[in-house]
């Protein structure tokens, strides 16, 4: 598992904070933003992008994630998430994220940059289903 320097946590906080300034929130009022590391070191960030017709939005993370697996990555370290008040991913980003780490350092932070909460994907998404599940 993936170990973060505290300048590593704030870095990822930052760039996460400041992707949640260019989120399109018009209806929620909730902007998100993410910032991730791939074991290559690559950082990639996201904000959520919402939609009058809503289940065409995106939140932050998968921006995020889908990035990364569009440029070639498929190992993700650490995810920082930045949300007005702390909140935590939703169930269809902790599925997304399960799907490349569930030892996957993820850090839940304050728009003031404080870090509320580090946790990891595996204990976000207790009995999570994986690619081994769809063995034969």
């Amino acid at each position: 598992m993936a170990t973060l320097t505290e300048e590593e946590r704030n870095t990822l906080i930052a760039l996460a904070n400041e992707a949640r300034r260019r989120a399109y929130a018009p209806y929620s009022q909730y902007p998100v933003g993410a910032a991730l590391r791939t074991r290559s070191g690559r950082i990639y960030t996201g904000c959520n992008i919402e939609n009058a017709a809503y289940p065409h939005c995106i939140c932050a993370e998968r921006v995020a994630i889908f990035k990364a697996v569009s440029d070639g990555e498929r190992e993700i370290e650490a995810i920082a998430v930045v949300t007005p008040n702390g909140g935590t991913p939703c169930g269809g980003c902790r599925q997304v994220m399960a799907e490349f780490g569930l030892d996957t350092i993820v850090l839940i932070a304050h728009p003031d940059g404080r870090l509320l909460q580090q946790t990891t994907v595996r204990d976000l998404l207790p009995g999570a289903f994986t690619p081994k599940d769809l063995e034969r």
